[in-house]
């Protein structure tokens, strides 16, 4: 799947929930993962594995335009919530409500990710006990089936007055860029990026159901082979 064309002048794509080989369910190579989100037409991710930020943080730091570094934390109650533009990883097992005001203590933004997934959203349990604590809904995923569930969130999002983002949720190359938001181009930030969200427009299509099969191979593969920290290569990004 490619995006249309170009973006229109002006405009940038980002993919806002992707994964790497950090998340102990993904073997993707950071640098395969930023190429392919280019060539796709997405010219900025957001890395957001399970748990962890150190490998976002790196990336940030030598893509300081093209990563937002974030983290998925799985609270306490078992529903993700996501933050953006972190500088200090938050532990697995925080509280909900807890882990949305350390998001914001730490001048990020806080992200629902797939509200009404079986699982990690908890069937929309928390959807709107969460949405006002939130910046940001997630309204569409592309490892969310059917698409309703999708639209479930964009309809949490209006009511509680959220801004509405997409991401593909990669746990494959192949994956990334499935969905997107396009809005118009603004500093690598969190406040400009709450502004571009505003004028922004959710894109995205449905992933096969195979992309999860490629996940419990991780898994497994990573419980039997001794997991080995890498830094990202370089990569050149320059159009």
């Amino acid at each position: 799947m490619t995006p249309p064309d170009e973006p229109g002048p002006g405009l940038l794509r980002i993919d806002l929930h992707l994964h790497t080989r950090a998340s102990y369910d993904c073997m993707s190579d950071p640098v395969a993962v930023l190429e392919r989100a280019r060539e796709r037409g997405v010219e900025r991710i957001a890395v957001t594995d399970h748990d962890t930020l150190g490998l976002a943080l790196e990336l940030h730091e030598r893509y300081p335009d093209r990563i937002i570094p974030g983290e998925e934390i799985r609270t306490r109650e078992g529903v993700d919530v996501i933050g953006w533009y972190l500088s200090e990883e938050i532990p697995r097992g925080t509280p909900a409500k807890e882990t949305c005001e350390r998001i914001r203590e730490q001048g990020g933004i806080v992200y629902l990710p797939h509200p009404y997934a079986p699982g990690k959203g908890g069937s929309g349990r928390l959807a709107e006990e969460l949405a006002p604590l939130v910046d940001v809904v997630e309204s569409m995923n592309s490892r969310v089936r059917p698409m309703a569930r999708n639209q479930k969130g964009a309809d949490l999002a209006r009511r509680h007055g959220r801004l509405q983002g997409a991401g593909s949720d990669a746990h494959t190359v192949g994956e990334v860029a499935r969905s997107w938001v396009e809005v118009p181009h603004h500093p690598n930030e969190a406040e400009a990026l709450l502004r571009a969200l505003a004028r922004g427009r959710v894109h995205g299509v449905i992933s096969p159901r195979w992309v999860h099969l490629a996940s419990t191979w991780a898994k497994v593969r990573k419980r039997i082979v001794p997991r080995t920290r890498k830094a990202p290569a370089e990569v050149s990004m320059q159009p």
